[in-house]
């Protein structure tokens, strides 16, 4: 199969591009290939590709710097996803577009299903919410993926940011009241590998298992990784204040996934073990 993956060279897509060349036919684009905000050029790469299959990783992702970045982050994160989906009914495509558990306000004290109202409180939220809304709009053929405290290999997450840390300081200080589900980017590709072929559009919740704080998935970070003295210190979002609101609950309900494509992505603690091992690796081959 044909597949046209945006944000290629992200933490996602990189992994995506790998994976799925394993048995498709895949063409990886990013930034430096063509501006998906650019309607034109983003309609003249999909006719040219003629992909079976579209999957829309590119986004402007810092949560924190979208806060004053508002109509860039819109022209990319909604304004792209216009243009892909525009282009995706053009040429008779399959759109799969990247979401987030940041689309919900945390108000609930339950895991949210793909049928709950979205009411985003951050920049960043409302404009995946918007690229939500155009691809529903605009392609009857679609995937809307929504997940949530994405790590891999291969870009900026929370869990170098804590090995990192943890080198540095004696004491990190994390909230404990900001609760998710943390996602390694490999697992998901498994999940999105599934949808590929698959005809049952719509969307879906897709993250490993387990919930935790910010706080325990810190500190099982440093337990995993060892070779550091840094304690991590609990405090709450009312001390630690940065520019973009979090839900304070933003678990994502994945039975719709599990029911219809018969399994879920394993336990957060486990997905992150093997990244933690990968990760020492990747370090050790670079400093030999």
């Amino acid at each position: 199969m044909k597949i046209l993956v945006t944000g290629a060279r992200g933490m996602l897509g990189t992994d995506l591009c790998e994976i799925l060349s394993v048995e498709h036919e895949i063409t990886g684009v990013d930034i430096e290939d063509v501006d998906v905000s650019v309607a034109s050029a983003t309609r003249e790469l999909v006719k040219r590709v003629s992909p079976q299959v579209v999957i829309h990783c590119a986004a402007y992702t810092d949560v924190d710097g979208s806060e004053s970045e508002r109509e860039k982050v819109f022209l990319i994160n909604a304004e792209g996803t216009r243009n892909v989906a525009a282009a995706c009914r053009e040429t008779g495509s399959v759109l799969v577009y990247l979401s987030t558990d940041y689309v919900f306000d945390g108000e609930s004290r339950k895991p949210y299903s793909e049928t709950d109202t979205p009411r985003p409180l951050n920049v960043y939220g409302a404009s995946k919410l918007e690229g939500e809304r155009f691809v529903q709009g605009l392609v009857s053929a679609y995937f809307i993926v929504r997940t949530s405290w994405l790590f891999g290999l291969h870009g900026r997450n929370f869990v170098d940011t804590i090995i990192r840390l943890g080198q540095d300081k004696r004491d990190i200080e994390v909230v404990t009241d900001q609760v998710g589900s943390p996602t390694f980017a490999r697992d998901l590709c498994l999940a999105l590998s599934a949808l590929v072929g698959s005809d049952d559009y719509g969307i879906y919740h897709v993250c490993n298992a387990g919930s935790c704080s910010w706080f325990e998935f810190a500190r099982r970070i440093l337990q995993l990784w060892g070779c550091s003295g840094a304690e991590v210190v609990p405090t709450d979002g009312t001390r630690f204040k940065r520019p973009a609101t979090r839900p304070l609950f933003s678990v994502l309900d994945m039975s719709l996934f599990r029911k219809t494509f018969g399994f879920s992505l394993r336990d957060w603690k486990e997905a992150l073990a093997e990244y933690i091992e990968l990760k020492k690796k990747q370090i050790g081959e670079v400093t030999h």
